[in-house]
């Protein structure tokens, strides 16, 4: 019976819409979809309510940036610093960051690294290399092909712009340790995250924000 449930939402989900951007019906879908998916995903559901990813505002520059400074940290480290620069960076835009010495991101806790590569994408940005708005046609592989072209950018970091920047409905993102680890907490200490996001298809950015909140 739940499995003939779960196949009329997938085929009116599929068929209705193919979804690739998460619009509000579509999380809504996309959370019924989930909810009989699977007893873990449907107490996830319950306990952290809707999903916010289609509320988010189109803020490329933003997503990215925040992704970079994300990088080998924690949730509360990459905060941390993420207000500290926001103080000299106010607007949080490419020719703020142009503007603004090295030694004063340095200060706000980033590595010369990390000010370099946020300093090379605010310049592409600024001289037209990279166009968001051309982005947003893209398909997902050629989306990580253009960001993954940046210093400092890699996959993780590209998939995080899919999820967060673009939208996009079905981002799994293998390489990412915390829902490898949610994954182990919710479905036991042998389960795989690719093969258990086989049942969330074609929701996995969804799935992987409620992951995320488990770990909150």
């Amino acid at each position: 019976m739940l499995c003939d449930k779960l196949q009329k939402v997938t085929n009116k989900c599929m068929t209705a819409h193919k979804p690739n951007t998460l619009t509000v019906k579509v999380v809504r879908e996309a959370e019924r979809y989930l909810s009989l998916s699977s007893e873990v995903m449907a107490q996830l559901v319950a306990t952290h309510g809707t999903c916010q990813l289609a509320n988010r505002k189109f803020r490329p520059f933003h997503t990215l940036t925040t992704a970079i400074i994300s990088q080998q940290l924690s949730a509360k480290a990459s905060d941390t610093i993420e207000r500290r620069i926001k103080e000299v960076v106010p607007t949080f835009c490419p020719s703020e960051f142009l503007a603004v010495p090295l030694e004063l991101l340095r200060k706000a806790g980033l590595s010369t690294a990390k000010v370099r590569y946020i300093k090379e994408l605010a310049t592409r940005v600024n001289d037209g290399r990279l166009n968001f708005d051309a982005l947003r046609q893209q398909p997902d592989d050629n989306v990580i092909a253009t960001l993954t072209e940046l210093p400092g950018i890699g996959r993780w970091t590209a998939e995080m712009f899919l999820i967060f920047g673009l939208k996009r409905s079905d981002v799994l993102s293998i390489g990412d340790a915390g829902l490898q680890r949610a994954t182990r907490l919710l479905y036991g200490d042998t389960a795989e995250l690719k093969s258990i996001a086989q049942t969330w298809k074609p929701y996995c950015s969804v799935a992987s924000w409620y992951l995320w909140r488990h770990l909150d």
